[in-house]
């Protein structure tokens, strides 16, 4: 296994790292500098195991190690990955190394796990804020991680989470996946789209909720993740755990999720950028 950037650093920390909070009594959601990871499973019924979604910042294995032992007393049975952008997989081979677990991620997504593709370099000429053009000096390498990564079974289950299913939600990346269990109506949507406006530093430090769409300097397919906001909305979640940004419930994500659909174009997509559709292709 091998990755570029699994011992870079990136100096930008928000007011939420290092908090974790349970939304549910199996879902806990914990802060890593600017990306939030999910720990799924009921620390008080340890047989029915738990698996974390995503590996966060590069050089933070020992922080999510540290707070898996505090809720857990076992290795989870998997590692789902919402995608594989750094800031989601960035500790991802020590974890596998501490572990031994299997990890799991979409089929259109296994290119940039395997070591066959590289995600293209962040998009600093979408601007809306310093961290766009920060951006720039974003690890954006694919990683390889051998025989360890499977594609999701094609059934919609999720190992290691019962009674969930996980969704495509292509346009931040190819194989960009959310997982949505309906029994509570609870959604983890990753990049799918974010509670804070990613681009702009002093709105991501300070932990400004706004509804807004995938990070647009790391998105490549406006049409496609319009669609996948639509799909995610019409699920009618009343909890929603983006990889960006605090958790948003209830009234309040249903109205935000009606208006980042209603105006996607206008909240999310950027005037300008590489990836910027003919104005036709965004309803």
């Amino acid at each position: 296994m091998e990755s570029s950037f699994e011992h870079s650093f990136v100096p930008i920390t928000t007011s939420a790292s290092g908090n974790g909070l349970a939304y549910r009594p199996d879902v806990y959601c914990y802060s890593i500098q600017f990306v939030n990871i999910c720990f799924v499973g009921d620390p008080k019924k340890p047989e029915a195991g738990w698996a974390l979604i995503d590996a966060g910042m590069p050089g933070s294995a020992h922080k999510i190690i540290k707070e898996a032992e505090e809720r857990f007393d076992s290795a989870p049975q998997a590692i789902l990955l919402t995608h594989g952008h750094f800031d989601h997989v960035g500790a991802i081979i020590e974890l596998i190394e501490h572990w031994n677990v299997p990890v799991y991620a979409h089929k259109l997504e296994l290119p940039y796990l395997t070591g066959e593709s590289d995600y293209p370099p962040a998009d600093s000429s979408v601007h809306g804020g310093l961290l766009s053009e920060l951006s720039t000096f974003f690890p954006h390498k694919g990683i390889h991680l051998d025989d360890k990564v499977h594609p999701f079974p094609t059934d919609g289950s999720v190992p290691g989470m019962p009674g969930w299913k996980y969704i495509h939600t292509p346009g931040h990346t190819p194989g960009h996946t959310s997982f949505f269990r309906p029994e509570d109506g609870t959604l983890i949507a990753g990049d799918a789209f974010a509670t804070v406006k990613q681009e702009s530093l002093y709105k991501v430090i300070t932990q400004e909720q706004e509804i807004s769409g995938p990070p647009k300097y790391f998105t490549t397919n406006w049409k496609a993740a319009e669609q996948s906001v639509r799909n995610l909305k019409d699920l009618n979640p009343n909890l929603a755990i983006t990889g960006h940004g605090e958790p948003m419930f209830g009234a309040t994500l249903s109205d935000n999720l009606k208006l980042l659909t209603k105006k996607f174009k206008e909240i999310a997509v950027p005037e300008h950028g590489r990836f910027v559709p003919d104005n036709n292709q965004i309803h």
